[in-house]
């Protein structure tokens, strides 16, 4: 599997514009596998700033989106550095993509130096935390501050908090007692192919005290988990 900073770079802008298409409709296309076996999965996708403007997403999420009234949406995750240096964007965000089970996620949230002006303008239903403030966020408290002043900001937004790249059980622990929502990363489950994340959540549900409210959700990076409960890794 190829990680996205190893080809990412290189693509055009048409290229990426297709990719995230493809992105999209598989990501759209795969819920009722996962709901066929009992998983009602809320798949997120990541879609770079310079998409939103070009590619109908709105209108492919209506023609492909599932019909099911069991159906929990999709979520977009756009980087905050992108929405940050692109004025313009969170207003067009908010103008298109706010419908039919569409929500947004801020990616890489406290790289990008957003202003509060912009979070206002921006109705997002989930902040993720950099994983350069998760990191050592148990032994480093200018980390651990960070992380949970923005935490409790989501949660001030009404919106809910993940912690990025958490590959420690210690970092895993310190989220938990700060109150964040969910968790992803290494220790969690890496990113793997479709066939390969059904197989694991199968796994961990026929575990000891396996429960489809605890098991990892679908994303572009990999899985994640509600990190009030220590996800059981296989």
């Amino acid at each position: 599997m190829l990680k996205p900073g190893s080809f990412e770079p290189r693509l055009s802008a048409g290229s990426l514009e297709r990719l995230t298409e493809y992105s999209l409709v598989a990501a759209l296309q795969s819920w009722s596998v996962f709901e066929e076996v009992g998983f009602n999965l809320a798949l997120s996708i990541n879609v770079p700033a310079s998409v939103v403007a070009t590619l109908p997403i709105a209108a492919l999420v209506e023609h492909y989106r599932p019909r099911s009234d069991h159906w929990p949406g999709i979520i977009l995750e756009v980087a905050e550095d992108q929405i940050v240096r692109e004025a313009g964007l969170a207003a067009r965000i908010a103008k298109h993509l706010q419908v039919g089970g569409i929500r947004i996620a801020i990616d890489n949230f406290g790289a990008g130096y957003s202003s509060f002006s912009r979070l206002r303008s921006l109705p997002f239903a989930e902040l993720k935390i950099s994983q350069d403030f998760i990191r050592n966020c148990a032994l480093e408290a200018a980390n651990a501050a960070i992380c949970q002043t923005i935490i409790d900001l989501a949660h001030r937004f009404g919106s809910a908090a993940v912690a990025e790249g958490i590959e420690s059980q210690m970092e895993l622990q310190a989220v938990m007692a700060m109150g964040c929502d969910f968790g992803q990363g290494a220790l969690i489950a890496p990113a793997m192919p479709q066939e390969q994340f059904l197989e694991l959540l199968l796994r961990r549900l026929d575990g000891p005290g396996g429960s489809a409210a605890d098991e990892p959700q679908g994303s572009a990076q990999g899985a994640r988990a509600p990190a009030r409960t220590a996800p059981r890794v296989a």
